[in-house]
């Protein structure tokens, strides 16, 4: 799940490399070589499978039919006394949708430098993946491969100013200055700025943050507001219980069901069980409702279509939702992960492609995923 400002997008990747020894050892060390490697295999059970309109969930990354790559991921990091950095590069498919930007700053994930001012506040400058929601953009944070709908449509990353502060060794407080939400990594696409604020709560059995963000996103010529809650607990030594709440909305920026200014976003909740049978297997559930609003591509397939009583236009409004439901099995074998995962998506439109032409649709989708991971 993601975490506090600076254990989330930046602590995350620095706890990934290593970065748990003296300043000492980390000088003779060098710099530090992490990552990983995947690929998968997906078909559809229900709905159509090929290249031509293949259907697929509404969410990020994994969609492709037959074997596909997922991402190569390379990160770099050094970490000096009170300094540090991390370079984060991403190659493959899941980084093309995963990144933004324009020509080789497509492959930077994360790029920023940490200066620990005291022993209870850090300042991290660059960019740096969100501190919103429970599932990040790289296979080896998430329990279930494919990705869910919150996370797709909750901002990926921002560039900017952010600093975590330890209140005590259990409540942290977290402030963000950054460009407009998901800007490409060269450029504040509109000029904006967006405030993040965070507060966390952490124990040895789980956490919770609460999450806000206010300003511009980097597609929008109003202001959005995002709240987020994302909170996981050890029920019992072998299982764990996850939760994800989240609600967006940009003022006046879509139309309702007749057509009339609205505002548009979305909400919704996920629930994130897992047993692990031992200490090779864990088998793990998703289950998700999410609603989009204001004529929101929805990404559900299709969009809300309306059609204007005047004009017998169709158009984009209203409403759409969706409930996913993802059982996962992980199963690891030294740095290697096999994850097979059965899928369920059971929309409010006839959103998915089911039969030979354009028009064959269904409102729910059913798609098997065998995914493997290698982290290194």
């Amino acid at each position: 799940m993601k975490r506090n400002f600076f254990k989330g997008a930046a602590l995350a990747a620095i706890a990934l490399v290593g970065f748990t020894a003296t300043a000492q050892e980390e000088e003779s060390k060098g710099i530090e070589l992490t990552g990983s490697v995947d690929a998968y295999f997906r078909t559809n059970i229900n709905g159509r499978n090929s290249a031509d309109n293949n259907a697929v969930p509404g969410t990020s990354f994994y969609n492709e039919d037959g074997f596909s790559v997922g991402m190569i991921n390379l990160i770099a990091s050094k970490q000096i006394g009170k300094v540090g950095f991390v370079a984060d590069f991403a190659f493959g498919p899941t980084a093309d949708e995963a990144i933004l930007g324009n020509g080789t700053a497509a492959l930077v994930n994360q790029a920023y430098v940490t200066y620990a001012a005291s022993d209870a506040l850090t300042l991290t400058f660059g960019r740096f993946n969100t501190f919103l929601g429970y599932e990040v953009i790289s296979p080896t944070g998430n329990f279930n491969y494919s990705t869910s709908y919150l996370f797709s449509y909750g901002p990926f990353s921002h560039t900017g100013l952010k600093a975590d502060y330890s209140i005590d060794d259990n409540w942290s407080l977290g402030v963000a200055v950054m460009n407009s939400t998901d800007s490409p990594v060269d450029e504040n696409v509109n000029g904006k700025y967006t405030g993040g604020l965070q507060l966390g709560y952490s124990e040895e059995a789980g956490s919770a943050y609460l999450n806000f963000l206010y300003g511009r996103n980097g597609f929008s010529s109003e202001e959005t507001f995002q709240v987020d809650l994302t909170t996981g607990w050890d029920l019992a030594e072998d299982f764990y219980l996850g939760f994800n709440a989240s609600f967006n909305t940009t003022k006046d920026a879509g139309l309702d069901a007749d057509g009339v200014a609205d505002d548009q976003g979305f909400y919704g909740v996920a629930l994130y069980p897992q047993y692990a049978f031992s200490e090779a297997f864990t088998l793990g559930l998703r289950a998700e409702y999410f609603e989009a609003f204001g004529g929101l591509d929805a990404g559900i397939g299709t969009e809300a279509l309306f059609v204007d009583p005047l004009t017998l236009e169709e158009f984009n409004g209203g409403d759409v939702n969706v409930f996913a439901t993802t059982l996962t099995g992980s199963y690891t074998v030294g740095a290697l992960t096999i994850k097979p995962e059965l899928r369920i998506d059971i929309s409010s439109e006839d959103a998915f492609a089911d039969g030979p032409a354009l028009g064959d649709v269904n409102d729910s989708l059913s798609s098997f995923v065998l995914g493997a991971i290698y982290s290194f």
